[in-house]
This record gives C-alpha cells, structure tokens and sequence, in this order.
C-alpha cells in the first residue's frame, strides 16, 4: 500500500497557513533601525532625556518609559532580577552623630531601634538558581521608621554596570539565559552577556568587582553592602550634603573561591539562605556597621570622578566612612512568600532628611520599581502587605483597586473639601512633611550624557591595582574562564582591547588563558554611549588616568577593618571509631570559646565512639560531606588510624580543603594518611613546612592557638603558590 505522506507534505495547506500565521509575529532585525513599539524610529537608545546634561530626568520622556516599562512587566509573579533572595528581620540603632547633616529622626534618636527587613539576593538567576553564582549580591534594607519607610536598595559593590537607567534592560537581557535555548542559568559565562560588556566601556570597573571574589561570597552575613548612588542629607536648615551608604560586616567581608563555589553549588545550591537561617536560629545575629561618606555640596565637582555617576566610587582614603549605625539581624521570617517573596522595596521609598540626586541610573529607577511592583503583586495596593506596611500613621485619599484590605470610614475621600473639614491635611515641613531639596535647575532639553562620566577605566584599573596579587589571580582567572565560554572571538578580542586598556599585564595574561594577543589598538564601541546625532569625538572614552593612589579599603585581605575573628565558623573534625578524646576535646574548647563550632564528620550519620568509650553523635557522614561546606579542617588520631587512611571520601575531603588554602591540622601520628593527600607530594617539604598546615604534638596550647589564629586569617593565601606550581 502506498504510503500517505500527505500531513507531512510541504504543500499540506493546513501547516502552511499555521506557518504563515507565525511568520506574521517573527521579528528579524538585521539591517534595520531599531524603533519605539509604536515604530517610530529612535535617534538615541542610550540616554533619557534631561535638563541639561547633568540635570534630572524628565518624565515626558516616553522613550524609556516605554521601554522600562515593557521591561517591568516581562516576567510574573517571579522578579525579573534579584529572583533569588533570602531574608532577615532585625533593627538598626543610631549613634546620633549626623544632626548637622539629616534631620531623618532614625538617624539621630539613640532611644529607638529601628525596626528593618533585609533581603540579600543574587540578580541573574531564576528563583531555583544557586547562591553560589558569580553574581552580583542584592543588599536591599527596609527602615520602619516613625516618618515612615526608608528602603535603601542597594548591593554588595558600590558600582554598577551601566551610568543610565536607558540600558538597564539590555544588561539584563545580556546576562539572563540567551532566549532561543534558555541557557545558561545563573551565569553571565556567555556570548551575549560579553557582547553587551564588550561594546560598553563604562562597565569595566564594575566587570572588575564582579571577577572578584566579591562576587561569590563565603556568607551572606559577610558582605559589605552599598547604596551604589549617590544621594543627598538634608538637614533642619534646609542645607544639603552629598551622602553614600556605606554596611561593613562585623564578621569581616569575604569570599569563596571559584572551584569552591563550584563545588558548594552542587554540596549545597540552598548553602547562603541555610547559613543565613541557621544563623540566626541559633542566635548568632549578623551585625553591620552603618556608615555614610559625607562631601559638602559645593565640593561636588572637586573630585576627577563625577559623584552623579553610578560606575564610580569615593575612594574612602579621600573621603572616610563616618559610623552613624549599627543594624543587627535576630528574627527569620515565619513564611518565606508572606515576608522574603512579597516585600516590595523602592529607591524612591525616602523620609525627611534624605534625598535623590539627578544620578541618570537612580533617576530611571525612581520610575521603575513601582511598575514593577505593580506588575509582580498586581495591585497598587501592595503597600498594604504586611511586610511592606509601614508603622507610621496612614492617611491619604488613594480608594479601592484590587486586594484592599484598608477600610476607609467616612464619605470623603479628596482634597480640598469641607465635609471633613479638609482632612487629611498637609503638613509643614516643621510638622514633618517632605519637603524636597530646593535645586535650581537651567538647561537644555537633552538626550545627552554629560562629558564627566567618560573616564571609565581609570577606576577600573584603581580597583584592580589595589589588590593584592592573590586577588589579581583571581580576577585574571575568574576573565579566563567566563570569556573562554564565549564562542565568537570577536568578543573575546574586544574585551581583551578593554581590559588592555585597564591594565596592560591584565589583559596579557588573560590573552595567554585565551591563546589570543591583545589587540594593538581596542576596537571603538559602538554609539560611544550617546546619540547618533550627538558630538561623538567630545563623548570619546577618556585615556586611563594614572594618578590615583591605590585603597587598601578596595581589597578584601587589605582592608583595614577587617577583624581575625572566628565567629560562628565552622570546623570539619573527620574522626574515625576510637577517635583521641583528648585531642578532639582540647581544640573544640578553644574553638567554642571564640565562638567557632566543631562539626563531628564520621563514618556514618550515627554515633561513634572515642578511644575512652564515650559515644559522641555524629553531625555528618565522610560520604555526604564535603570540605566546601566548611572553613577548616582537623583530623585527630583514632585506634585505627589505617581505616582513615584507606578511606577516599577523607583523602578527598582533605584535598579539596589544601587546594582552597584552608587551614588543616593533623595529629602527629598520621603520617602516613598525609602521604595519600596532596600534602604528601610536595617533594623535600615537610608537612608542617606547608603554609596552612598544622601538626598537633600532645595537644599542645600553641598548636590550638596557630590554628584559631590561621583560622581566623579566612585562608591561607601563601598556599596557592605550591598549589598552582
């Protein structure tokens, strides 16, 4: 019988008006000019429209709205960015040393503390994505304070990618996954994301945080966490000061690294959200100090920086971080939706006291969070969520809408009228009503970007010069690796025309990692950041700018106020059957004193017992752990010390801790298990000659406190040169 091949044909006029119809909705735009949704051709996709080039943003300027606004409403009910998010409820407490700065009363009152919602995230990954992402840290803070709410929106680097809110969605599209295949997840290692950097030189400082090990860190509870913009105090007398928020961890700011954190993700992809919980329920409450650098308003144009601009920092050896606070975390949510899922935070969500700046990434979120709130909880009544309401008295004429839950009393719900005798009121500024900054403003209509934001690598390459050579391995390891995931080498050349740019040995030994060579001359972006009509030679990115001096604040192992505590660390202890009491005992003491916690790592989930007979309970299994979930490493001898020689989930275990430069001690008669490690291959070196790695004698005092001091270090970076060799 001959075969019907008729539903398959071609020519089968069903599929073909099926395809006809999809080929009505399919977009090509090759060779064409990009366009409004109404397709009226746009001259400049870079900028909104300002008063002048340095003034505000206008909100006639439908342009972006429309694009911003498309943007705010691409996905439901999950966020678009900053999907992956834990919280914390806590309080903030004022010293009360700003007055001549802020009236905002919850800087000033040292009687009040300050109730406050935190919510760290990641910003690229979906909701189900790893912590431990290379990744920028969402570091948002809820205030409710007595004026009402304060949210400071901000991360854990103090820069960000792009100077204007107008590209905000292209940097987003860039690094979530590339939309014909939706991959990869959680990851900006990809040809799309380095296309948009590479074209975009006024990303290079940021490019250079988030190749750090800021980027992926060891704790939630051990980041800094920054404003990014720079906005505005206000004080009694009307008198402005510039201000930038500024959170240092009390545990110190550190990191992973990147085979770590490749190996946690697949231990422990929940590993951030479980520290940050267990944390506080143990009653280890993460504390930060709050501080703000102060620049008077007519220093603004003192610095070879411009403070509007989103991409660059106050070098805090210019201008210190005044204290003004401490903000301590010491209750999880009771539902992850009602409170982590459903708070809704918003750069424009200001007390009296504290104000915006014309800062063109600030301004466009100004427009943006409440569009987006609008979408994700679909109701302009979100503010009405528990979470989100606010513990000052509410009072307005705003009625209905879907989801109210406020029951209004009374027949008059608008201003002015007599019904009511015209309530609610306005209130006077000396009653506490907002009054905003009294800015002269004179300029030009313009879709223009001032000539102050075009020196954009000068501190990128502060940045990188102020690490230590440790850290610069690591940012020249973290560019190899995501630019050897992008396919096109076009890309990949024209970053290495970046970053030669930044650091001209940088770029080399990323080239090497590449098998490429820097390009003699970069290749000149695209638009140059402005309009096609625009004066493209006065916007040219400026050359890199030498004269800095290098921050000790910038580099995590420099910083100064980093602190050597061991606080809430914890201790792998890998004990087999007949484990030394004695030993064990001696430096889970020291380390419980200082606040560390020893974790017993056994043969099986269940009990062991020591070389006296006491069982003691095991916390984790040899093959269910890992080193990476741990910040240390300790083996104390056993009756049978072959079974932990002859065991490859300890010898892993061990390995992985030596190559991530942890501190690891040994007793001394476990020679012969060292010899099985990585440790054991270092020919004419002694075990106790390796950086990092500790023979305990007879449970001796010093060997407890070299290790609780190493420990306290976070890692011992000497190490990484016998590792690498």
């Amino acid at each position: 019988m001959k075969k019907d091949n008729t539903k398959n044909s071609k020519t089968n006029p069903e599929k073909d008006a099926k395809s006809q119809d999809l080929e009505r909705n399919r977009e090509y735009s090759e060779g064409q000019f990009i366009t409004t949704d109404q397709g009226v051709k746009i001259n400049n996709d870079h900028n909104t429209v300002k008063a002048g080039e340095r003034g505000p943003s206008l909100l006639e300027d439908f342009i972006m709205r429309e694009k911003i606004t498309h943007f705010d409403h691409e996905r439901i009910p999950e966020r678009i960015v900053h999907a992956r998010g834990s919280g914390a409820h806590g309080y903030f407490e004022a010293y009360g040393n700003v007055s001549d700065y802020t009236k905002a009363s919850f800087l000033n009152d040292t009687s009040v503390k300050t109730p406050v919602f935190v919510r760290f995230s990641t910003v690229a990954g979906f909701r189900g994505s790893t912590d431990l992402a290379r990744d920028v840290r969402g570091f948002a803070i809820k205030f409710y304070t007595q004026e009402g709410n304060f949210d400071m929106v901000g991360n854990n680097m103090p820069v960000f990618f792009i100077q204007d809110a107008m590209k905000f969605p292209d940097l987003i599209h860039a690094v979530k996954p590339e939309p014909h295949n939706e991959i990869p997840q959680a990851q900006s290692a990809h040809d799309t994301f380095w296309d948009f950097i590479s074209l975009m030189p006024e990303s290079m400082h940021m490019i250079m945080w988030a190749m750090s090990d800021r980027a992926i860190p060891r704790s939630l509870r051990m980041m800094e966490g920054f404003g990014i913009h720079t906005f505005r105090f206000i004080n009694k007398e009307g008198k402005s000061t510039f201000v930038k928020f500024h959170l240092k961890p009390k545990l110190g700011t550190h990191g992973v690294v990147w085979d770590e954190a490749l190996k946690i993700s697949g231990n422990d992809p929940d590993f951030h959200r479980r520290d940050l919980y267990e944390n506080i329920e143990m009653g280890n409450f993460p504390e930060w100090e709050f501080g703000v650098q102060l620049v008077p308003e007519e220093d603004e144009h003192k610095f070879d920086f411009d403070l509007l601009d989103p991409t660059k920092i106050i070098p805090e050896e210019i201008v210190p971080v005044t204290p003004i606070g401490r903000m301590v975390l010491n209750r999880n949510p009771d539902n992850f939706f009602a409170e982590t899922e459903q708070v809704a935070f918003h750069p424009g969500h200001v007390v009296p006291g504290i104000d915006f700046t014309n800062d063109p990434l600030l301004q466009g979120r100004l427009f943006s969070y409440t569009d987006t709130q609008l979408s994700r909880l679909g109701s302009p009544n979100f503010h009405e969520i528990p979470i989100n309401r606010t513990i000052a008295p509410m009072h307005n004429n705003q009625r209905d809408g879907h989801m109210r839950q406020e029951i209004n009393v009374g027949k008059t719900h608008y201003s002015p009228n007599s019904l009511n005798d015209n309530y609610p009121i306005q209130a006077k500024e000396s009653e506490g009503g907002f009054v905003s900054y009294y800015e002269r403003i004179e300029a030009h209509k313009v879709r223009e970007r001032s000539e102050s934001f075009s020196d954009h690598f000068s501190q990128a390459a502060l940045f990188f010069n102020s690490q230590t050579s440790v850290e610069q391995n690591h940012i020249i390891n973290a560019l190899r690796f995501e630019l050897s995931k992008v396919e096109t080498v076009a890309i990949r050349e024209r970053m290495l025309g970046l970053l030669s740019q930044v650091d001209k040995t940088l770029a080399k030994k990323v080239a090497e990692g590449l098998g490429l060579t820097v390009p003699g001359k970069p290749e000149k972006p695209m638009n140059k950041g402005i309009g096609a009509d625009a004066d493209q030679k006065k916007h040219e990115p400026k050359p890199l700018n030498k004269n800095y001096e290098l921050s000790d604040a910038l580099s995590m192992i420099k910083n100064p106020t980093v602190t050597n505590t061991i606080e809430t660390r914890q201790v792998a202890f890998l004990c087999g059957e007949g484990v030394n009491e004695k030993s064990l005992t001696a430096l889970k003491k020291a380390l419980e004193s200082k606040g560390a916690s020893a974790k017993i790592v056994a043969p099986n989930a269940g009990n062991i017992k020591t070389d006296t007979g006491k069982e003691i309970k095991a916390d984790f299994a040899f093959f269910s752990s890992s080193s990476v979930l741990f910040d240390a490493v300790y083996v104390p001898s056993s009756k049978n010390n072959t079974a932990l020689t002859e065991n490859n989930n300890i010898i892993e275990f061990i390995n992985n801790a030596y190559r991530h430069c942890k501190v690891i001690g040994f007793d001394n008669d476990l020679e012969n298990l060292i010899k099985k490690t990585s440790i054991g291959t270092k020919p004419n070196m002694k075990s106790n000659d390796i950086p990092g790695i500790l023979i305990n004698n007879n449970t001796s005092k010093q060997f407890t406190d070299e290790f609780t001091d190493l420990l306290g270090q976070h890692r011992v970076w000497e190490r990484e040169a016998l590792i690498t060799e």
